[in-house]
């Protein structure tokens, strides 16, 4: 039988080793991939999520987590996309023009993936002409956008203002520390995100 509590709790752990081979164990009993992402892997970064959320780790626990999840991910998704299991949806996520940060977007990337989303994530210095084509490309739900500096934030504004003229059908999530909720309001953002547990629930509140 499937051991769902222990690959969630070594996911919290960071254990990734651990989580390899309870995955694995699970997967080769005959257990279904999905049962294992939902019970499993989704559990348990649902865990550190809301621990994130309130303070009670912080990012390095995080990144660890989700380097765990990553290791298990890598054996069900072949099942998953064998089994014809369909992603929740397509994210496309990218830090904006001029800006180099990427362990906040690094850290939603995971975490969307790990509660079933196909994450497509284009890196950093990302023109609004590559953000919106590849989300017509992918037909994608939604974009994330990320910037850490008050001097990239604004271009933000690009990117949405051609997904507009574009007819790109997917929404728009803000994010990054020197954005707030009214600049996300000023320039037509479908969400904001303060951080990156938030970012995961407000992604999926807009399918």
């Amino acid at each position: 039988m499937a051991d769902f509590k222990g690959i969630a709790e070594a996911l919290i752990a960071g254990d990734r080793d651990k989580v390899t081979d309870l995955v694995q164990s699970a997967v080769d009993g005959g257990t279904g991939p999905k049962q294992v992402l939902d019970e499993g892997l989704i559990s348990g970064m649902e865990v550190v999520g809301a621990r994130f959320k309130n303070c009670e780790i912080y990012v390095p626990e995080v990144l660890v987590s989700a380097r765990a999840m990553s290791a298990g991910m890598d054996i069900i998704e072949p099942l998953l996309a064998k089994a014809g299991i369909k992603a929740r949806g397509v994210f496309i996520v990218g830090t904006v023009k001029g800006d180099l940060h990427d362990i906040g977007k690094n850290l939603v990337s995971m975490m969307l993936k790990g509660t079933g989303w196909k994450v497509v994530d284009l890196g950093v210095d990302i023109t609004a002409e590559k953000f919106v084509q590849s989300a017509i490309d992918e037909d994608a739900d939604v974009i994330g956008l990320s910037a850490l500096l008050t001097t990239t934030m604004v271009n933000m504004k690009s990117v949405i203002e051609l997904a507009k003229n574009k007819d790109c059908k997917a929404k728009v999530v803000v994010g990054g520390a020197p954005l707030t909720q009214s600049y996300a309001d000023e320039i037509g953002a479908d969400g904001y995100a303060p951080d990156a547990a938030s970012a995961t629930e407000i992604v999926n509140s807009l399918l």
